[in-house]
């Protein structure tokens, strides 16, 4: 235990913090330092290369206008060669502009590529507890959604940037080149553009704004998806998606927010559009006052005829630095969200495994809480105390809610407890290597899931070295082997496609396939033949007993007459066991068991006499006829 008390105290110590907003996606974009470099450096160049036209075409009204009374005065060469100018900067910003993007689109690629990887083997890493806390559609959210735009953040966005922030510095120099106020006329808007944008983007205002857009889109992924899984029961009871109240709520909500966070950028958006479109505005009345005091009047009018036209070029590049500011500022929100995932760390790992020589399962004074460290919460499991013997069946039954389940999960680690240990074969769990742990253990949940893949596959989860013959007798063990071979391919057609569905018994018992093929020496079975048919259940039952032989086995059962046979049954209530023993002994005793068998008994024996069911259809039709 020395060893993973040390490991607890590393976890706790506080790691680096991560950077945050534009920062952190710079940081992430960073990861393909050269490339991005590259296509930032080429994004500047670009933009550069995208004003010369506008100093070309100044020159060549210059030589046009100067030389108006003799044009036979002009020199024809340096006019070719501004022309050339233009045109070949035209197309030179064009291609170092596509140079830029393909730069930072293989990037983005391999970016995006290695982030959904870590974070796919991130959270595969992470206990059943965080899986149980967060919701699919969150977590497939961060995937499909956050990841995803990181995509295009680096790929566009970045360069974007680069190109953005180089525009002022490089426009600076061209505006205060030919006439310092007249560009200083031109710089003013400019300057009253930037600080509108960060009114807009910067402040705690829209920064709260974002994370409630962010909050009500995944609110509404997770609803999606519940009403998408649920889609049978609606249906099922006639109603709509307007009848689904949960869904149809946060469609509104959504609608709502996203309308007002809309408008809270009106005045915002309008404003900077209008300054940035129009700096001729404030160009007009400067040349007017100016050009009273000009010393060579055809120079100043030249240069004023420049910085009217050149103000038209500064719509792109600002009105694209408005768009990457405001969805950099998205983006980043999604890239927290994702980090905060990314910052759940799975249950530590001791530096010294140690394995077990047999595989009895003891739990010594064991407290467990859902809600680890929150006060006035109800612990799910409080002094737990029982010894599941190698070679013996241990079956957990007691109320819904009474800890079954959550003894069940404690055996394999999805959980860390809260006081007390759990051990196997003398050795606590938290010693052991996980992948060890997860190799000797092997369990059927009530939940079944399986894969969009082959029926081979689905079998094959339990051991990816098995036998295409080792698999098919796991089936046949599993009493799933007759149905499989019925299907149009076979062992090799695909759960779910071509109108290939399974029963809830049969899914149940490809499930069972997968445990016996992994032939663990600790089974934990949560209600294994909840979907089998009586003369189904028989078949498992005899394959299940084949199976457990010589193992320690667990079994959380609902139905007391699966469990007759068990060596120990222990009863849960309220977190705690409340009875320990065989069958027999338990009824005897006349405590909880006993009367739930009582129960149990009495519910089999429950039947509906036709008589009182036809007089109860005659009722029916008199009412009917009298209405």
């Amino acid at each position: 235990m020395e060893n993973n008390s040390e490991l607890q105290d590393q976890s706790a110590r506080q790691e680096k913090p991560r950077k945050k907003g534009v920062a952190r996606l710079l940081e992430l974009g960073a990861r393909k330092k050269g490339l991005i470099v590259s296509s930032c450096a080429l994004a500047v160049v670009s933009a550069a290369a995208s004003l010369a036209p506008f100093v070309a075409i100044y020159y060549i009204i210059r030589e046009l206008v100067l030389h108006f009374a003799d044009l036979g005065a002009l020199d024809t060469a340096r006019m070719t060669g501004l022309g050339w100018l233009a045109a070949g900067s035209a197309v030179a910003a064009i291609m170092l502009n596509f140079l830029a993007l393909m730069c930072s689109h293989f990037a983005a690629f391999k970016t995006q590529y290695e982030l959904k990887l870590e974070y796919a083997a991130h959270i595969a890493s992470l206990p059943l507890g965080f899986h149980s806390a967060n919701s699919t559609g969150k977590l497939r959210k961060i995937v499909d959604e956050n990841i995803e735009k990181l995509e295009g953040f680096v790929a566009h966005q970045l360069p974007d940037m680069a190109a953005s922030f180089a525009m002022p510095v490089v426009t600076l120099a061209v505006l205060f080149v030919f006439d310092w106020r007249l560009g200083l006329a031109s710089f003013v808007p400019i300057v009253a553009a930037y600080l509108i944008q960060m009114a807009a983007y910067g402040g705690d205002k829209a920064q709260k704004f974002i994370k409630l857009y962010q909050d009500s889109l995944e609110d509404l992924t997770n609803a999606s998806v519940e009403y998408v899984r649920g889609i049978s029961v609606v249906k099922a009871f006639n109603q709509t998606i307007f009848s689904f109240r949960k869904f149809h709520q946060t469609i509104t909500d959504y609608g709502r927010f996203v309308k007002a966070y809309t408008i809270s950028f009106e005045k915002y958006m309008a404003l900077f559009m209008v300054i940035i479109g129009h700096v001729y505005v404030f160009l007009i009345p400067a040349i007017i006052l100016l050009a009273g005091g000009a010393e060579d009047y055809a120079e100043f009018a030249l240069a004023a005829v420049f910085y009217i036209v050149f103000s038209f070029s500064l719509v792109t590049p600002f009105t694209k630095l408005m768009y990457v500011s405001s969805l950099g500022t998205q983006i980043a929100d999604g890239i927290e969200r994702m980090d905060g995932m990314l910052a759940v760390r799975p249950l530590p790992e001791t530096k010294d495994p140690q394995v077990s020589s047999e595989y009895s399962v003891s739990f010594e004074n064991v407290v467990f809480s859902y809600a680890s460290g929150e006060e006035n919460v109800a612990a799910a499991l409080s002094g737990v105390s029982f010894t599941a013997g190698q070679g013996e069946v241990t079956a957990l039954v007691g109320a819904s809610g009474s800890g079954k389940s959550t003894i069940a999960h404690l055996i394999p680690r999805f959980y860390d407890v809260s006081g007390g240990a759990i051990k196997i074969g003398g050795v606590d769990i938290r010693d052991m290597a996980s992948d060890y742990l997860m190799s000797i253990v092997g369990f059927v949940f009530q939940d079944v899931f399986l894969f969009k893949q082959s029926a081979l596959d689905n079998i094959l989860i339990g051991d990816k070295n098995a036998s295409r013959e080792q698999a098919v007798a796991a089936a046949k063990a599993a009493q799933c082997h007759e149905f499989i071979e019925k299907l149009p391919q076979s062992y090799d057609t695909v759960i779910g496609s071509g109108g290939t569905h399974l029963s809830g018994g049969e899914r149940q018992r490809i499930v069972i396939a997968r445990a016996i093929l992994k032939n663990a020496p600790i089974l934990v079975l949560d209600e294994a033949t909840a979907f089998a048919d009586p003369e189904n259940e028989q078949k498992i039952q005899l394959a299940l007993s084949e199976l457990m032989r010589g193992k320690t086995v667990v079994v959380i059962a609902h139905r007391l007459s699966a469990v007759r046979g068990a060596d120990k049954i222990l009863v849960t209530d309220k977190g705690k066991i409340a009875e320990e023993g065989a069958h027999d002994a338990l009824v005897q005793a006349g405590g909880l068991y006993s009367r739930m068998w009582e129960q149990y008994a009495g519910a089999t024996d429950w039947t509906i006499r036709n008589t009182e069911v036809a007089a109860d259809v005659r009722d029916q039709k008199t009412v009917k006829t009298i209405g």
